[in-house]
């Protein structure tokens, strides 16, 4: 990992993390990391959730194809390895970053408006890495009549409550999709995304 000694990072409060050939001069200083040790004080305070948040969000994503998500790591130590080593894929001289990656800008103390979380969310949403699990739910759930939990479930192989996870923790609260359940005219239970 030749690139990640020379490289500085910056993560915001949205968990998006960029790389720099040095450090930032606008940047807060609690928010850069240049080593794994500068990176696991800066997570020290930080719930367990953060991290396995910041892993999935690389995980399927270019340059991340290869890595899959977790549900939870087996110790902080653990955790921030494997983010450091993630993070070393994020060359300065790598001129596209991931889709999901924020331009560096200032950040007020408040929480962005309701209308840029949804403008973001809808741009990741349409992000999803094509023939992705993922993907095809969404998919599925744009079509006009919806589809019922049975046929994800059919496409995708996941359990029922994989999938009513995904739609409630994933398509409404990370993308912020609006998303109706309803039952069909057989009294399956089925989603769409609304317009």
């Amino acid at each position: 990992m030749n690139g990640v000694a020379m490289s500085t990072f910056t993560i915001d409060s949205d968990n998006n993390i960029q790389a720099f050939a040095e450090a930032p001069a606008s940047s807060n200083p609690a928010e850069v990391f240049s080593t794994p040790k500068e990176l696991a004080k800066l997570t020290a305070s930080w719930p367990a959730a953060r991290l396995v948040e910041i892993w999935n969000s690389f995980a399927g994503v270019a340059p991340f194809d290869d890595l899959k998500p977790v549900r939870k790591f087996t110790s902080r130590k653990a955790a921030v390895a494997r983010i450091w080593q993630a993070v070393g894929r994020l060359l300065p001289d790598a001129a596209p970053q991931t889709p999901h990656v924020a331009p560096k800008r200032q950040r007020s103390k408040k929480s962005p408006p309701k209308a840029t979380r949804r403008a973001r969310a809808q741009k990741s949403a349409s992000a999803a890495r094509e023939g992705s699990k993922k993907a095809e739910v969404l998919d599925l759930m744009r079509c006009k009549h919806g589809v019922t939990l049975a046929q994800i479930m059919e496409k995708t192989g996941w359990q029922a409550h994989t999938v009513r996870g995904f739609i409630s923790g994933t398509v409404t609260k990370k993308l912020g999709l609006k998303v109706e359940s309803f039952r069909t005219d057989d009294k399956e239970r089925a989603y769409r995304i609304k317009a």
